[in-house]
């Protein structure tokens, strides 16, 4: 058990100063002042919020747990993400997936790592498949891997306008929907089709296609990487405009001249008057960020990491977004479209992951299913293989 004191309350809304009892690893109260009993009641741990501000552990939906890369040879595979990766920076629940290899990486392998870091002391989840169409998945397709694997909540992540995927047609692409869309009705879950979006001619508009030529719902639709060139973020604030959902990676920056760091992009579309619960925010941490030049040649090759999602949340505050809205693309807005009850408030009844962010938005502390993990800027957890 344990009682966090006076502390500021974001659920993501601004509740106030409170103290939250915690117990096991649900919220079980919050109220302006909590007394524990000194006589017949079980150990509870304290922390003194004062100065400090609580805030919904992170969800972070596309994450490279066991490692991404490969573009540029077997040396450039990058390695798989410690449980501290994710819990210094905040991250509580993740979406593990594969990307452009999914022959050295698999599904197998995936779902593994998932696992690993879930009894390590954080949520995790999977997507089913990779950038190939016809997608790999672990069972004989991707509605069954939805509805038999607990863990894998939808298909992804999907290369569309990209050198580097199979060039799907729409047909394609409309079908894999169907599957995912089915699936998730069938088992409850999201059923979502996550599309990473290249740098292809074409951009969103495979999307559209998906909109105009089929029956599907925008709800099982999530195109991500929007950010990565002028191209997309324009066309995103159109889809957006239509009623779609979108996936902005916090890993982009300004690092080319269409690139658009993540807290720009979402200060453009909140000017539109679009609903933060629309977007969502991730940061394709453990995978590679490769560059190529006009002739599909790799130039370079960088490593997502998971701070990039704190970095985005503190520079939409400092560039005058609410804290309140600042929050809510990983934090209540992941929470709902992906189906995570329980996830993404800090509210009585909720699962446990919380952060405590002091007056300059650094982490000190960090709650995962009510495990301190992080405490006083140092993690107090590591991973089962992790150099202490």
């Amino acid at each position: 058990m344990l009682l966090i004191k006076n502390v500021d309350v974001f659920d993501p809304e601004f509740l106030g100063k409170k103290n939250i009892f915690i117990c096991f690893d649900k919220i079980a109260y919050i109220s302006k002042s909590i007394s524990i009993p000194s006589r017949n009641f079980p150990e509870v741990k304290i922390l003194d919020g004062t100065g400090l501000k609580a805030v919904p552990g992170l969800i972070d939906l596309h994450v490279h747990i066991n490692g991404g890369g490969g573009e540029g040879g077997f040396k450039n595979r990058t390695p798989e993400l410690n449980l501290t990766d994710l819990t210094s920076n905040g991250v509580t629940t993740c979406v593990g997936l594969l990307g452009t290899d999914g022959i050295t990486r698999n599904m197998g392998g995936l779902l593994a790592k998932a696992k690993a870091l879930q009894s390590e002391g954080i949520t995790t989840y999977c997507w089913t498949g990779c950038y190939d169409v016809p997608t790999r998945t672990l069972t004989n397709s991707v509605r069954s891997d939805i509805v038999t694997i607990d863990k894998i909540i939808g298909a992804g992540e999907i290369a569309v306008s990209d050198h580097r995927g199979s060039h799907p047609s729409d047909e394609d692409l409309i079908h894999l929907a169907c599957e995912t869309r089915v699936g998730g009705l069938i088992s409850g879950k999201c059923g979502v089709l996550h599309m990473h979006m290249g740098d292809g001619k074409k951009g969103l508009t495979p999307v559209f296609d998906i909109v105009e030529d089929s029956d599907m719902p925008f709800e099982n639709l999530l195109p991500t990487h929007l950010n990565r060139n002028k191209l997309l973020s324009g066309q995103c604030i159109e889809y957006l405009k239509m009623g779609g959902f979108i996936d902005i990676t916090t890993g982009i920056k300004n690092e080319g001249d269409d690139a658009v760091s993540s807290s720009q992009l979402y200060q453009s579309i909140l000017k539109e008057n679009i609903s933060p619960y629309h977007i969502t925010m991730s940061s394709d941490a453990g995978g590679s960020m490769p560059f190529f030049d006009k002739n599909g040649k790799l130039t370079k090759l960088t490593r997502g990491m998971p701070s990039t999602d704190m970095d985005s949340i503190r520079e939409s505050i400092e560039s005058g977004v609410p804290m309140e809205l600042a929050l809510i693309p990983l934090t209540a807005s992941p929470a709902r479209f992906l189906k995570f009850p329980g996830k993404g408030k800090i509210a009585e009844g909720c699962d446990a992951d919380l952060i405590l962010l002091d007056d300059k938005l650094n982490i000190n502390t960090v709650v995962s299913r009510g495990k301190i993990m992080v405490q006083n800027y140092k993690p107090t957890v590591y991973g089962t293989f992790e150099n202490k």
